[in-house]
């Protein structure tokens, strides 16, 4: 049988793609600020959105979508402010997050933490038309921001001192990055799960810059990598009958192990 015949199967691809194309989108100004694993501190204050929206009863994507922008915001002005390092910040976020997400899932009436998996692990095979329009959306609002403001938040991750010199808005676009990590990791968390998200937003990255040293060619590259992982991940995940967000990280990990060996051997030769 072919993987597209089943109609959660098409969901789940058009999911991957869009997915795909955002988390390496955004990662790579994460790298550039040296905090790739601001993904997995985001996606612990998700886990409390998520924890929360049982709680209420409401949709848990939407609450984790507010809970990740008011602490990837909140961390983001207490950093500029000064009052704690970049460190210190993404350990509130890891310790907070999970400890406030085991709180209210314990409190939600008929939850318990077997509730969390799929948000955790990630559960594509669910996504239904509702989650899938809800991605495209979220997805195309990160992606057109990206796009629109390319070379300022370039130009903030590579120096802050020289951006604000320039005239840039720092605090602004350093707010946007943020946000915009926060809203990717919440639409990820469908795909590869709250746990494993930030690898596929970083991974990708680490895999393109093995092989480009331009800003906006890694950029692309990094997008290539991130949608032919996420579609090959779950198209081995379809046929092996293994979980799709697991598989999806590791084929980003053997690609980029397989790209690191390449180019080691091909600098060797070039000597």
């Amino acid at each position: 049988m072919s993987f597209l015949e089943p109609a959660f199967m098409q969901r789940a691809l058009i999911a991957a793609v869009l997915v795909g194309m955002t988390a390496p989108a955004i990662g790579i100004f994460l790298v550039q600020r040296r905090l790739a694993l601001m993904g997995d501190g985001i996606g612990h204050v998700a886990l409390t959105g998520v924890a929360l929206g049982f709680l209420l009863g409401t949709a848990p994507v939407v609450t984790a979508v507010v809970l990740a922008l008011i602490g990837a915001v909140a961390i983001e002005l207490l950093r500029q402010r000064g009052k704690t390092s970049g460190d210190v910040a993404l350990a509130l976020l890891f310790y907070g997050g999970i400890a406030g997400g085991v709180l209210l899932i314990g409190l939600a009436p008929g939850a318990s933490n077997a509730s969390l998996i799929s948000y955790l692990f990630g559960s594509i095979a669910s996504v239904d038309r509702a989650d899938l329009i809800i991605t495209a959306l979220l997805c195309g609002g990160v992606l057109g921001v990206v796009t629109l403001y390319r070379r300022e938040l370039f130009a903030v991750c590579h120096d802050e001192e020289v951006a604000r010199v320039a005239g840039l808005p720092v605090r602004a676009l350093n707010l946007v990055i943020a946000a915009t990590a926060a809203v990717t990791v919440t639409v990820a968390m469908r795909v590869v799960g709250l746990l494993l998200v930030s690898a596929l937003m970083v991974v990708p990255v680490a895999t393109a810059q093995l092989w480009s040293r331009s800003f906006t060619r890694t950029m692309l590259l990094s997008i290539v990598v991130g949608v032919t992982v996420s579609v090959g991940g779950l198209v081995t995940a379809f046929y092996v009958d293994v979980a799709p967000g697991a598989t999806i990280v590791l084929c980003a990990i053997a690609l980029f192990v397989v790209s690191f060996v390449a180019t080691t051997v091909r600098s060797a030769a070039a000597r």
